[in-house]
């Protein structure tokens, strides 16, 4: 199937490791010209390379530019499309303006936001004697109301286009209760359900898709710690991790990109204000 996707511009937060890069990756596979942000301009470096390598570009070059130089120009490809690397904090007003007007000037435009910038799990995992409240505002600031400052800054770039996707990256925490860091992804629903209806009119659809365990960059080190702790096998402990999933396995952040860049075309403008799980089935909760 053609998505539709080629020529578009994206800019995905929280985009140096894990399942934001892969969905920055899987976008620049179907023709998408990338901006990926995140606070560590080394590690979205070592993103950017390996998202040019896989799109055929062997000898990368850059230029650093912006203020402060936090954004870097890489080569995506021969066929002339943009990458671009800037450093961000979207816990700042300023970081997040700053952010949008190097990602609009770069690429002619932003019509696709993916809001993943967020502490995988959250910052709050214990009981409630434990539970740190100021973490918790920590946790809420960068993921709800940095999806917020970023969705503010974007959208009128795709108000103006006539068309645009805001895809927010939550967490099966929503539906399951177990930590109070899960609140964050619940309060994303509303948020995008609110969104989606303000935003309809001017052909801009705002979704969110719940990942479940999903395997990144840092799952094998942390599967490893765990085996070595309870003195078993790395299989082991990802058998146990995956026999709470339909499937019988744990979801590649790669599958969580093919949902994203499906949510992201054309294809899928009758879908907005939606919450989609892709978490291989994970958990027993029957939702409307």
């Amino acid at each position: 199937m053609d998505l539709e996707l080629t020529g578009k511009k994206a800019l995905i937060t929280g985009g140096s490791r894990g399942i934001g890069k892969a969905i920055a990756l899987e976008l620049a596979r179907e023709g998408v010209e990338i901006a990926i942000a995140a606070r560590d301009l080394d590690a979205l470096g070592e993103a950017a390379r390996d998202i040019a390598s896989e799109m055929g570009q062997d000898r990368v070059t850059s230029t650093a530019f912006g203020p402060g130089f936090r954004a870097r120009r890489y080569n995506l490809s021969t066929t002339g499309r943009k990458l671009v690397a800037v450093r961000a904090d979207t816990t700042s007003d300023d970081d997040v303006q700053t952010l949008v007007g190097i990602a609009a000037d770069e690429l002619e435009g932003i019509d696709i936001l993916v809001n993943n910038a967020a502490a995988p799990g959250g910052l709050v995992g214990g009981g409630l004697a434990h539970a740190n409240t100021d973490d918790l505002l920590a946790d809420i600031d960068t993921k709800i109301v940095g999806y917020l400052r970023c969705a503010k800054a974007a959208a009128p770039h795709m108000q103006h286009a006539g068309w645009g996707r805001i895809i927010n990256i939550g967490g099966l925490a929503a539906r399951n209760a177990g930590t109070y860091s899960g609140l964050r992804n619940l309060s994303l629903v509303h948020m995008t359900k609110t969104m989606s209806s303000e935003l309809g009119q001017f052909g801009i659809t705002v979704n969110v898709i719940h990942p479940g365990t999903t395997i990144t960059e840092r799952s094998a080190p942390m599967y490893e710690e765990q085996a070595q702790r309870r003195g078993v096998t790395r299989e082991e402990v990802e058998a146990q991790v995956a026999s709470g999933i339909a499937v019988g396995r744990i979801i590649d952040s790669s599958e969580v990109a093919y949902v994203a860049a499906f949510i992201a075309s054309p294809k899928a403008g009758s879908i907005t204000g939606e919450a989609i799980a892709a978490g291989g089935g994970a958990g027993l909760a029957v939702h409307q």
